[in-house]
């Protein structure tokens, strides 16, 4: 994609992107960001009730973009309606759903290899749509897999890409509207990242990289899933493999094209 092109896209007005989070923090792991410990005494109940909470909340903060403290709200509102995009160019507002019933292949080229992903309309319409859009202008063309994250106990969690910066902070300037997630996260599954403010969701996504990895989403359950790898898995177990076990990989692998086909 020319320089030219690239700077079509208007970056980092958006939310700071989605930071999937790995799992609850453990008992003995200080919140992020909380800076507070207690000296106060506690009986058991509260203490497991504490917990709990904790668990939940660094669910529902950690996932977030950039930081993981919730960002920016995005500077466009979404349009509930969606705004046609002419052929060969990137929406600069929330793109047509996607037909009900369609679906798309998009696939990611890297050099690891390639990811086939099966766009299903019927999933989640608005955001299959704005990805179908965004892939189909070159939007994701070199941007990279910038965070590839893991479970406390050692599974591999996802790879998140989307973001033209590169950060988890950017995208494409506008946001879209939310919808409910009907079937559950599972290996293979691609949905997109967003913060905690509603309709948030703007050009970065996830493959989740486990079936275990569904229990931890699926408390949240708020991250359009837009559809499913139907090659190419091993080519994501490589790009999350090339971070070393690193979070924010030091050479996080590039898209160098996606392509969309129809189915």
């Amino acid at each position: 994609m020319s320089n030219g092109s690239r700077g079509k896209r208007r970056r980092g007005a958006q939310q700071k992107a989605a930071r999937p989070a790995p799992t609850p923090v453990k008992a003995t792991q200080p919140v992020r960001g909380s800076g507070v410990t207690s000296r106060l005494p506690v009986v058991p109940w509260l203490v497991a009730g504490a917990i709990a909470i904790v668990a939940l909340i660094a669910i529902l903060v950690v996932f977030k973009t950039g930081t993981g403290t919730g960002g920016a709200a995005a500077s466009a509102s979404p349009l509930a309606s969606g705004t046609a995009v002419a052929a060969g160019a990137c929406p600069t507002a929330q793109p047509d759903p996607l037909p009900a019933g369609e679906t798309r292949t998009v696939t990611l080229t890297t050099p690891k290899g390639a990811i086939a992903i099966k766009v299903e309309a019927d999933l989640s319409p608005i955001a299959a749509g704005n990805f179908v859009a965004l892939a189909s202008c070159g939007y994701y063309d070199g941007t990279v897999f910038h965070r590839t994250a893991t479970l406390p106990d050692g599974t591999p969690f996802v790879i998140q890409g989307g973001d033209p910066e590169g950060t988890g902070s950017g995208g494409p300037g506008y946001t879209i509207t939310d919808e409910p997630v009907t079937t559950p996260y599972k290996r293979g599954t691609v949905a997109m990242a967003r913060t905690a403010a509603p309709n948030s969701v703007g050009s970065q996504y996830f493959i989740v990289l486990d079936d275990k990895d569904g229990a931890v989403l699926s408390s949240a359950n708020t991250y359009q899933i837009i559809g499913n790898v139907t090659s190419g898995m091993d080519v994501a177990d490589a790009i999350y493999a090339a971070s070393a076990g690193a979070e924010t990989p030091a050479s996080p692998v590039p898209v160098t094209t996606a392509t969309v086909a129809n189915p």
